[in-house]
């Protein structure tokens, strides 16, 4: 565990649940960490990779306003689209980004993101220098730890990543030991949504498992094993450090992204 905290995750850890990744848009996040942790310094690489994942994502969203026409996969993955891209925040002109691999059930996950988050997000996001991008890696021994993320994800594909994100994280207490958690989460998530019953349906379905999974095997395969630990560039940054660690890192990528 880094001393700074964090959760290490095991890496004996198996998906049997897991579903098929089709296509680049169902780990679009993922595909921005290997540009990252490939080497690649030049900002306009992972941007281009961005756009060309966005028009693909604009392309297969019809879908959703025509469901009556479109097949069932070709709505599944334009939902699966909306729920990968929904984790990313920020301006399309940030030219750096800042990688977030973390758990809802992690308490130095919540510490960072109710702590370091936030100023982070009004000094380098909101400003236009960074975008921020989340990734899941729900570690086994929390007990909760996988349904948080599929709420989470679900929430996505309506564009309720974030709101439901910081839910989770402030009532980390109320439902990290809970048995029966998913009435907790469903009634957490439909105060953010805009479709209930679709919230509900891709829950019952389990298809956002593809993202998660997605995001699992990446970041294992890169050796990543403890939460929260993030990417700037391809600099790793481990544990919950403080403010000036980050704002550090994130100077330096804008400083040789100009």
């Amino acid at each position: 565990m880094p001393a700074t905290g964090g959760h290490r995750y095991p890496y004996s850890m198996r998906f049997p649940h897991a579903l098929p990744t089709r296509r680049l848009h169902l780990g679009a996040v993922t595909a921005l960490l290997a540009l990252a942790v490939g080497g690649c310094t030049a900002a306009e690489a992972s941007s281009s990779e961005m756009s060309a994942i966005r028009s693909e994502h604009a392309v297969e969203a019809s879908a959703v306003a025509a469901p009556a026409t479109s097949s069932a996969d070709s709505l599944r993955d334009a939902l699966l689209s909306r729920a990968d891209l929904g984790r990313i925040t920020g301006r399309d002109s940030a030219k750096v980004w800042l990688v977030v691999i973390s758990d809802f059930q992690c308490p130095f996950c919540k510490r960072w993101h109710e702590q370091t988050a936030p100023q982070l997000i009004e000094q380098y996001v909101r400003t236009g220098k960074v975008r921020i991008a989340y990734l899941n890696l729900p570690i086994s021994s929390h007990r909760n730890a996988q349904p948080a993320h599929e709420a989470a994800m679900c929430a996505s594909e309506q564009g309720a990543f974030w709101p439901v994100a910081d839910a989770l994280f402030e009532t980390q207490d109320a439902w990290k030991s809970k048995f029966e958690v998913e009435p907790y989460f469903d009634s957490l998530a439909t105060r953010h949504v805009r479709d209930a019953a679709r919230y509900r349906a891709c829950i019952r379905d389990g298809h956002t498992r593809a993202l998660i999974n997605t995001d699992v095997s990446r970041i294992t395969r890169l050796g990543v094993g403890s939460t929260p630990t993030f990417f700037v560039g391809s600099q790793m940054i481990v544990g919950a450090q403080p403010y000036a660690a980050f704002a550090r890192a994130l100077d330096a990528a804008i400083a040789a992204a100009r």
